[in-house]
């Protein structure tokens, strides 16, 4: 099992551990993810962490659609990669609706046919087998429709950039999952259930059958993110991820569109899952956090002394995943991975 560090995005100020993204590094650590949301971007962290780092990787998880053109995001990922030694990892998704709509202020019309053509197109940019031309429901290039200037030429990218630059997509939903097994060459999970790898298998299994063979399980990435805390108090340590599962079961998105709480019903957790979404949707976010059970936090993370995280880390290993990336902030917790799993 490979081992990533999540920095994720800022809060309310810009900040960025690179001593501890260098101690990572230097205890085997194969990737360093970034994050955006509605506040820092995904891609200038990277910018600032690549000269200060030598061999680590630098991944995006994710980098939105509706900030950038898939060329923009093209020119950004062979940039990134080039001056980086061919260290970049491009994690694309769409974010959900709310950010998508209410943020960016674009559809969010047909997610999966969007980021279909998105890497269609980003994956043509990066090959320059030929000037871009794309057709798309989304996407026209040139651009021939209203306001068109009729001027618009074919290009072929000026920078020869690497052509396997690995693409990731961020994908909690079965359709979504699907398509990354078809087109990408990994998937990036905000939460996992180790031990029901058999939500998720036919998914990649449907998207391997469109590849003529050319995907399988032996060279796509499955990489969840995994918040570890330690500490000897327990249920301190599940206290800040009660909060974030809260909130990313019952806000991030609407009451009959949340990819991420649909996934907890999928795993086992209906009855759960629906109290903590209608708690939070009525305004009552402190009962929607105590509404998170143990069983939920200490599945899906791993918190305690280390050696209760030794414990459970045990259904990890066991899982199909490839890649763990590690949600730390301390660093006993991203030391004590390493000797885990490295």
């Amino acid at each position: 099992m490979k081992l990533g560090l999540m920095v994720g995005y800022s809060g309310a100020s810009v900040s960025i551990d690179v001593d501890l993204i260098k101690e990572a590094e230097g205890l085997g650590y194969d990737s360093v993810w970034s994050a955006e949301a509605w506040g820092s971007d995904a891609v200038t962290p990277l910018a600032w962490v690549g000269p200060q780092t030598k061999k680590i990787k630098l991944g995006t998880a994710i980098m939105q659609l509706p900030g950038r053109s898939p060329a923009n995001t093209a020119m950004t990922a062979m940039t990134l990669d080039a001056l980086s030694g061919g260290r970049f990892i491009l994690g694309l998704g769409t974010s959900g609706p709310q950010v998508v709509e209410g943020w960016h202020g674009v559809s969010f019309e047909k997610p999966l046919t969007w980021m279909r053509e998105y890497l269609t197109i980003v994956r043509a940019i990066f090959a320059r087998e030929k000037p871009l031309t794309f057709d798309g429901v989304r996407y026209q290039i040139p651009y021939r429709g209203p306001g068109s200037t009729g001027l618009g030429k074919p290009l072929k990218s000026i920078l020869h950039g690497r052509k396997d630059i690995p693409i990731f997509t961020g994908a909690m939903a079965p359709k979504g999952q699907a398509l990354a097994a078809e087109l990408a060459d990994g998937v990036l999970l905000t939460c996992m259930h180790p031990g029901r790898f058999d939500v998720l298998e036919p998914n990649f299994l449907e998207g391997f059958a469109k590849t003529n063979g050319a995907r399988s399980f032996a060279n796509f990435e499955i990489a969840p993110t995994v918040a570890v805390i330690v500490g000897d108090d327990v249920d301190a340590c599940r206290a800040p991820l009660r909060q974030s599962l809260a909130l990313y079961i019952g806000g991030m998105g609407a009451k009959d569109k949340n990819f991420y709480g649909e996934y907890i019903r999928r795993v086992g957790w209906e009855d759960e899952a629906v109290k903590i979404q209608d708690l939070f949707l009525q305004g009552k976010r402190q009962e929607a956090i105590e509404a998170v059970t143990d069983e939920m936090v200490d599945t899906l993370h791993l918190v305690g002394p280390a050696e209760r995280i030794r414990e459970r880390f045990e259904a990890w290993k066991r899982s199909r995943i490839t890649t763990m990336i590690v949600g730390a902030m301390q660093p006993e917790a991203v030391r004590l991975m390493a000797e885990l799993a490295l």
